[in-house]
């Protein structure tokens, strides 16, 4: 296996359409080796910052469901290299991704850092395990800090992943990251408005001492 998302995203009707827009060859005679099947310590370090992820299931009728998920900076928890689990709150209570799951246990997910314009997608099984299955699994997703009603946990097996280039990513970046990057400014602001202070101080003790 060279390629192992591309193994799972190509089919025919794929094959047909790169075939028309003349890209086949690119990846037909693709002569690399991305390994796809285990995460390295790149994903985890890129998972583990996440805040927020889109994932995709499938309904009985065929129709997909795309699902905004978030939560604390890194929510999503790598359990292994094959394997991740997040904490599933409460949201509207429509459930749909929960039903559709039920039906059909692949997911597909895409996790965004818009400021680095970088992008991970991930093909796995998804499965729903009751918060009092598994005690230490329940432990490692909570956040204690996060007030939200957490219903249950999805444990995630991975089957392949790829990185995706950082063209036609519009750079954002979160509350977090602006206050990052804003603090040194704020800290030299606040150290020249001590240096005023202090001169203020001792402009008016010459003065005084003057007078």
């Amino acid at each position: 296996m060279s390629y192992g998302f591309l193994d799972i995203a190509v089919t025919p009707s794929v094959e047909a359409a790169q075939a028309s827009m003349d890209s086949d060859h690119l990846w037909k005679d693709f002569k690399g080796h991305r390994k796809s099947d285990r995460f390295s310590e790149n994903e985890a370090a890129f998972i583990a910052e996440r805040d927020s992820f889109y994932m995709a299931s499938v309904s009985e009728t065929g129709w997909p469901y795309v699902q905004h998920r978030g939560g604390p900076a890194g929510f999503l928890k790598m359990v292994d290299d094959r394997t991740l689990a997040f904490a599933d709150y409460r949201g509207n209570r429509q459930y749909i991704s929960l039903g559709n799951l039920a039906a059909d246990s692949r997911v597909s997910l895409i996790l965004m850092d818009y400021s680095r314009r970088a992008r991970l997608k991930i093909y796995a099984h998804a499965e729903m395990v009751p918060l009092d299955a598994d005690p230490a699994l329940t432990a490692l997703v909570t956040a204690p800090e996060y007030r939200a009603k957490l219903e249950r946990i999805f444990r995630l097996r991975l089957d392949a992943f790829d990185w995706n280039c950082p063209q036609h990513i519009t750079p954002r970046f979160t509350e977090r990251e602006i206050a990052a990057a804003v603090q040194p400014l704020r800290d030299h602001a606040a150290k020249l408005e001590a240096e005023n202070a202090e001169l203020r101080a001792r402009l008016a003790a010459m003065e005084s001492h003057s007078a």
